[in-house]
């Protein structure tokens, strides 16, 4: 791409596409975005765009996400997938010439994602490929000019964050020492010239919002500085930073006080930050901190005692929270918390208030019910004031046990006696009873479990009944919903610790809160049955509520479920989608007369959400609950495939032309799942076959988290119309896919997968044409590109190829490549790593193969192979008698990488759409007696050869042969 008007016009246009809310506009847009974005120049083109003033900020803004999501998906792409390089090097070089002048001049919207790009750059390249890049962002903090300067911690901030929770390594240390090395000492001048220029500036309002912002990210900088280990510099200057972490936390500047009551302003995003680098210290470096420690113990707890409830604060009185936790946490500052009268003042004045429901909660329960619930069910309140109370709580129960139960004994009395009194008015009293009970109460807690530890505050078994049943038994399940909802959680935290009886009596009071009209309600009674469901009696590992106990409630429960997406808000509410796929799994069979209420609405709700899709967990329960019901339709009835494929195919194809990234990868686990509940019952119908060429286009396998799913289905053409890919003449392109699988570390199992397909169910005739060809292929990459996981795949195929199409064959085939060359690949792969094949079905493709090499290979009876036979034999007893070996061959330090970069969607794998394992040589039950009747065979046309043979493998190995012999009756002469 050129760097010209007309380019710039062009990239401008497609960007203010992209913002479009028309998917019809957007889709196309963010496309073409995508397919020119490995042009050279474009990057350039982007940073060029921003940089032009008179252009329209959002699209500046659209072009800075796009370079930060090109920089994100393209700059290490070529390290990790073992690809070519996607960025051209002249754009690299340009970009990092570019890219900090423009994030210091840039508004602050633009500088946020500039700032990202820059620290996906260093993660690369920081500091080996851009030493420069500190001397030029240090530089700039002479300049007195605090937007460049804040521009330039942001970037610092962005740099080096990774430093927080980065593994230990020596290569760590030694990017941290250069930082360290270049950065500490000015950043400590930067603290302390700022600190005065505060006090300079005391009456500028506008200016001390700048300085203290910048004395923010000054702080964000030194946590990530002193994360990995306490730096020697920041240890002799210690006294200079607490000494300014004490003014910032205690100096009072009444005109940076908003009256906002929601967003943190600068001076408590700046206390909250000092709590944070506290607290690390206090759990990190408790030695060199304990001088200071009491005098920061005071000053927190008056920031606490005196900050207010508004929800500006949330953060700051979080983190001041944790702090005190860490403290009373430490032995030796016991003794700070020890006095009766100093622990009654922390519930009195730190804890309760922190605990209460506010009228901010309030409105979030209200009118952000999502929200809500992320913060409350699914531990993401890391941050809130009640998580950060309640850890206070836990960690003083942990030293003071009996004192704090008396203490907060007494105010559950008072708290629930005021809720008594007057039970419409008096209900958030209620609300903090039981949350100070599931507080104290939780001491050892598991996703999976819940609470599985408890401590005696109250008796939890009679607290359920008197507290929270009754509040389920109200008649208006919309009576009183913040206590409903504080109930369904109640059941749900501490369902293993009340036991399977007090659990199946509660459902059925659940299941009727699915009516209720409030979002957060009728998700957490959604999502109490869900964990309700997953329950095991421990001692017989069963499911305490079967199908039986749960068929009469199955029509409240399917009825209500399905109402409940009809409530605004809960449109695409996941907890309830889940709950349906849990509900038919646990039904079964007994589900199936709701299916012609239930299927039609899943389809209806598929056709709605395709069409745009923004909740990942919900479409993927969505997919799940799909899948389950044509597993469960089709076991009755595989015939009825031929419904769900007349129902769903027009929206599976609205989806694929559409080009819905993030639900092709499930539509190609469905497809597949059709098509393999119609292998050996029906012919393969022509709606699939006109879709197959389709599947071969190159752009479907560029995106990562399309790879497996369409292997399986292109396998699964493979297994059921081989002979109409043939008639069409698609062989080739069948290949070509492979040949791209191979050449990745990533997903050359999934090449190797497809090939054995191909092996098994393709014409011979016409696959044995390109085979020498496709062992030299794996060869090269063997010599190119050798992992663990390849060798393995490798060693598997051979054996299956020597089981399927002969011992002898695969010798010769070998052989043809270059001469001789089989004896190497016993002597370097076979024999060294044969052990490292791990998983039944392998081992036992494995062992097959290489007995048929042994026994029907004559090659491997004569020089020059004759030296590896028992060497071979060796390997397949030690299949069958030791574990596999899990070490990693040497130069192999692939690490397969789990997140895919950029916003492509990954694979999710969809439980209940998961294929069988198929066996490739079923007609093979027992391996061992394989072995030695093929040995006993071979030993009778060869007299003596193999019994001599045999007698030179070690002593134990020997042993172990003939107790296969003894099992199998058979003798090796």
């Amino acid at each position: 791409m050129e760097i010209n008007e007309n380019n710039f016009e062009r990239l401008a246009s497609y960007l203010q596409q992209t913002l479009s809310p028309d998917p019809e506009v957007r889709r196309p847009a963010e496309r073409f975005i995508e397919s020119i974005e490995v042009s050279q120049n474009y990057p350039l083109l982007c940073l060029h765009l921003i940089d032009r003033g008179q252009v329209e900020i959002t699209i500046r803004v659209a072009a800075a996400i796009a370079f930060k999501n090109f920089v994100k998906r393209n700059w290490g792409w070529h390290l990790e997938n073992d690809g070519p390089d996607k960025v051209a090097e002249s754009d690299r070089n340009g970009i990092k010439s570019l890219i900090v002048p423009l994030m210091l001049k840039s508004p602050s919207s633009i500088q946020k994602q500039l700032s990202d790009a820059v620290s996906i750059i260093g993660k690369y390249d920081f500091p080996l490929k851009w030493p420069q890049l500190m001397d030029e962002m240090i530089e700039k903090f002479g300049t007195g000019d605090f937007n460049i300067i804040n521009g330039v911690l942001q970037t610092a901030h962005s740099l080096f964050k990774r430093y927080r929770y980065e593994f230990k390594s020596q290569e760590l240390w030694e990017e941290i020492k250069f930082v360290l090395d270049k950065l500490a000492k000015p950043l400590t001048d930067l603290l302390q010239a700022t600190l005065g220029l505060a006090e300079a500036h005391a009456a500028n309002e506008e200016a001390l919002r700048i300085i203290y912002g910048s004395l923010v990210l000054v702080c964000k900088v030194f946590y990530s500085l002193n994360s990995q280990d306490l730096p020697e510099f920041f240890e002799d200057n210690m006294e200079t930073w607490m000494k300014a972490f004490h003014v910032m936390l205690t100096v009072d500047i009444p005109c940076l006080k908003t009256a906002e009551d929601e967003d943190a302003g600068v001076l408590e995003h700046l206390r909250s930050q000092v709590c944070e680098n506290l607290c690390l210290y206090a759990q990190k470096y408790d030695e060199e901190f304990s001088p200071y420690m009491p005098q920061f113990v005071t000053a927190v707890w008056e920031l606490l005692v005196n900050t207010g409830i508004q929800t500006k604060y949330d953060t700051l009185v979080s983190n001041a929270l944790n702090f005190l936790s860490t403290v009373a946490d430490r032995s030796h500052y016991r003794h700070l918390f020890e006095d009766p009268n100093v622990l009654a003042s922390i519930c009195e004045k730190v804890i309760i208030p922190n605990m209460d429901f506010r009228v901010s909660d309030e409105e979030l329960f209200e009118d952000n019910p999502e929200e809500y619930i992320r913060r409350d069910i699914e531990g993401s309140d890391v941050e809130t004031r009640r998580r950060a109370a309640c850890d206070l709580v836990k960690t003083l129960s942990q030293n003071f046990e009996s004192k704090i139960i008396e203490i907060f004994g007494q105010y559950l009395q008072v708290l629930l006696a005021k809720y008594a009194e007057n039970p419409a008015n008096n209900w958030k009293t209620k609300d903090t009873a039981i949350y100070l009970v599931t507080s104290m109460a939780s001491k050892g807690a598991t996703q999976k479990h819940g609470v599985t530890q408890t401590s005696e505050l109250v008796p939890l078994p009679q607290f359920t009944q008197q507290q929270i049943i009754p509040e389920l038994e109200r008649a208006d399940v919309n009576e009183l919903p913040v206590l409903k909802a504080d109930a369904l959680k109640f059941i749900m935290a501490f369902r293993t610790i009340l036991g399977p009886q007090i659990i199946v009596a509660t459902l059925p009071l659940v299941a009727k809160h699915l009516a209720a009209g409030n979002v957060v309600v009728h998700s957490y009674a959604a999502c109490t049955i869900d964990k309700i469901l997953t329950m095991k009696n421990p001692g017989d590992n069963k499911p305490i509520v079967t199908k039986e106990i749960l068929t009469p409630l199955s029509a409240e429960l399917i009825t209500g479920l399905f109402a409940a997406f009809t409530v605004q808000g809960s449109n695409e509410n996941e907890y309830i989608m889940k709950c349906i796929m849990r509900t038919l799994n646990t039904l079964q069979e007994a589900s199936l007369p709701f299916m012609i209420v239930v299927l039609p609405r899943l389809t209806e709700i598929l056709t709605v959400v395709a069409r745009n899709p923004s909740k990942p967990h919900f479409n993927h329960y969505l997919f799940e609950t799909l899948s389950l019901s044509v597993k469960l339709v089709c076991k009755a009835d595989p015939n009825a495939v031929s419904s769900f494929e007349e129902a769903l195919f027009p929206v599976f194809q609205g989806i694929l032309q559409a080009d819905v990234l993030e639900f092709m990868p499930y539509v190609f686990q469905m497809l597949s799942l059709f098509l393999e509940i119609r292998e050996g019952k029906s012919s393969i119908p022509d709606t699939y076959l006109s879709l197959f060429p389709c599947l071969l286009a190159p752009a479907l396998w560029e995106r990562p988290g399309n790879v497996t799913p369409l292997i399986r289905l292109l396998c699964a053409f493979v297994r059921q119309a081989s002979p109409q890919i043939s008639a069409d003449g698609k062989l080739n392109g069948v290949l070509g896919v492979f040949q791209k699988m191979i050449a990745s570390k990533s997903n050359d199992h999934e090449g190797f997968y497809l090939l054995q397909n191909l092996l098994l169910h393709y014409p011979a005739e016409e696959l044995n044409q390109s085979m020498r060809q496709i062992f030299s292929l794996l060869f090269q990459r063997l010599s190119s590109s050798k992992t663990t996981k390849f060798v393995r795949s490798f060693i598997v195929y051979m054996c299956l190829y020597a089981a399927r199409a002969g011992a002898q064959a695969l010798v010769q085939m070998i052989d043809t490549i270059q001469a001789s060359m089989f004896g190497m690949v016993v002597e370097r792969i076979f024999v060294p790593d044969i052990n490292k094949v791990s998983g039944e079905l392998e081992q036992k493709i494995v062992s097959v193969g290489i007995t048929k090499l042994l026994c029907e290979a004559p090659e491997m009876l004569a020089d020059p192979y004759v030296k590896f036979w028992p060497q071979l034999l060796q390997t397949v007893v030690q299949i069958f008698e030791l574990p596999p070996d899990e070490t990693n061959i040497d130069g192999d330090t692939f690490i397969e990488i789990e997140d895919v970069p950029g916003y492509q969607a990954a694979y999710s794998q969809l439980n209940f759409a998961q294929a069988k394992p198929i066996d490739p040589l079923p007609e093979i039950s027992n391996i061992r007696q394989f072995l030695v009747q093929h040995l006993g065979k071979l030993a009778q046309s060869n007299p003596g050869k193999i019994g001599a043979l045999v007698a030179s493998l070690p002593a134990a190995h020997q042993e172990a042969l003939q107790k296969y012999c003894a099992q199998s009756g058979v003798q090796i002469a």
